[in-house]
């Protein structure tokens, strides 16, 4: 049967014993009055050997334990024969394994919260006389679960310009905690650090960007630990990527070129035609984002329609035309792209509505070649620096500032 997840905090109930009946007592420190040991029925076998006591069994924890902690159940004087646990809500039963000496039994799922098990273990005491005792586990009921989800796909090829993160469905309080339940490991191993957006979300990048040819892993343990608020960590997640080729774009909005460098070196300079500046009619300036893009995504043919950022049908700057070859480098629109209309000025003047424009044969050559988590930098565009809520402007972030974005700063 499927194993329960999510996570578990215990209050094992005991049934009281029929004669040579097996004894669940509570570990050292826990007593009746915390509730851990209210009878709720047993059976019992037949009458053991004279002299020969009957088995007991004691579990560990008490009615609050973590959720990563197993349930645990040991026998004395004698051996564990058998211990199930199951959810009688879903029919899962809880995996688990005996000890090579058969005392102990050790859980070795994650159970949910606010559950109710069900535990049923037979032990025999020295003279081989079985007892079948049975009781309940109750699973915490937090405030909140807070659960991760990726903020890029569990695995993949990327660029040099990755950037890893997570998005929890719940405000994060001790975001300290959380942070140090992350880890990230590179091969081979870079300077890196976490950076809070928000309440809710965190990236991780690296000094400097990722060097070619690395894996990159990354490994969430937040899971049943309270982090703030009444509010638990939800079930973890884990990825792991591989950094490809170093590409990497460099357009200057002040010579109307951009030149492409693979792995360092320079294979291809084009004409481009950025974002306006000039405040001129119908919409005004749109220049294009100065800093550090990444490539987010690639479509071949595309409709390009302002209405997608409020400007719609009616209104003045309003347009929707068809485009190829579009590599997305911005969450507000920005692409790089073929756009005949502007053939004529691409490498003189910038005109576009914040895209970067090229002729058919250069932005067919940057569809082909770069892909997610290449990097764009922009600069002399005469635009706001681009921000880390806008696609992955993580980079635009001096070092000084990301690591002060860390809650484990200082």
């Amino acid at each position: 049967m499927g194993s329960d997840v999510w996570g578990s905090v215990r209050i094992f109930r005991i049934a009281g014993l029929g004669l040579a009946g097996l004894v669940l007592a509570a570990c050292s420190g826990q007593t009746e009055a915390a509730g851990t040991a209210q009878a709720i029925g047993a059976t019992g076998p037949a009458a053991s050997a004279p002299g020969v006591p009957a088995a007991t069994v004691a579990f560990e924890g008490g009615d609050q334990l973590s959720p990563k902690d197993p349930i645990v159940v040991k026998a004395s004087g004698g051996t564990l024969q058998a211990v199930t646990v199951t959810n009688p809500q879903t029919g899962n039963a809880v995996k688990g394994g005996l000890s090579p000496d058969k005392t102990t039994w050790t859980s070795d799922d994650h159970l949910r919260y606010a559950a109710t098990y069900q535990v049923v273990a037979t032990a025999v005491n020295q003279a081989g006389t079985p007892t079948e005792q049975r009781g309940e586990v109750h699973t915490l009921k937090p405030a909140g679960v807070a659960t991760p989800a990726l903020f890029q796909p569990a695995s993949g090829d990327f660029g040099v310009g990755l950037v890893i993160g997570l998005k929890f469905d719940h405000d994060i309080t001790d975001k300290a905690t959380v942070e140090k339940s992350f880890k990230v490991t590179s091969s081979p191993a870079q300077v890196g650090g976490w950076y809070w957006v928000g309440k809710r979300e965190v990236h991780f990048r690296p000094k400097d960007y990722w060097k070619a040819g690395s894996t990159v892993k990354l490994e969430t343990t937040t899971f049943g630990t309270p982090i703030g608020g009444g509010v638990y960590g939800g079930q973890d997640v884990s990825a792991t990527y591989k950094v490809h080729d170093s590409w990497i774009a460099k357009a200057d909005g002040s010579t109307h070129q951009i030149k492409a460098f693979h792995n360092g070196q320079l294979v291809k300079t084009a004409p481009t035609s950025m974002g306006k500046t000039a405040d001129t009619p119908p919409r005004g300036a749109t220049p294009t984002f100065n800093g550090t893009h990444t490539v987010l995504g690639k479509e071949a043919h595309k409709i390009m329609d302002s209405c997608t950022y409020g400007v719609c049908e009616g209104d003045p700057g309003y347009y929707s035309a068809p485009e190829n070859w579009n590599v997305r480098i911005s969450n507000d629109g920005e692409y790089l792209h073929e756009n005949l209309k502007t053939v004529g000025v691409q490498g003189s003047a910038n005109v576009s509505n914040g895209c970067l424009n090229m002729n058919t044969e250069n932005a067919k050559w940057f569809f082909d070649n770069f892909n997610a988590g290449d990097v764009v930098e922009v600069t002399n565009s005469g635009g706001p620096q681009l921000s880390i809520n806008n696609g992955h402007g993580d980079w635009a972030i001096s070092w000084t500032a990301w690591q002060a974005g860390s809650a484990l700063h200082g």
